[in-house]
């Protein structure tokens, strides 16, 4: 079980355009911040303080090449905030499911005369 605060932080990496920008890339395949930089068009300094909110999300995760630190999407964590989406979505359609019962269950019958 993950606590709200994890789930706040995920799901706030995500809610920035240009942090989903990057993940979207990433999903393609690993990259450097470099290379992400010319595929993106905002600044080095943009792209590593974003790679650094994506991996304290545990979104992304850097991984050395060489001399090069390429940055890959985390699957698992992707996959767990979806998961979270359809909880909530599942929750929603309950409720909702009660209240249309509650609804038709008062709702006065009327007769059409013709």
């Amino acid at each position: 079980m993950t606590s709200v605060a994890e789930r706040a932080e995920v799901f706030a990496a995500m809610g920035d355009p240009n942090r989903l920008r990057i993940l979207d890339h990433l999903t393609r395949s690993p990259a450097s911040a470099t290379s992400l930089v010319g595929d993106l068009d905002i600044t080095r300094q943009a792209v590593a303080k974003h790679l650094r909110v994506l991996e304290a999300a545990s979104l992304v995760a850097a991984v050395r090449a060489g001399r090069e630190v390429r940055f890959e999407v985390q699957p698992h964590q992707v996959v767990r905030a979806a998961r979270w989406l359809d909880d909530v979505a599942t929750g929603w359609e309950r409720r909702l499911s009660a209240i249309k019962e509650t609804a038709e269950s008062r709702a006065p019958v009327v007769e059409h005369r013709q």
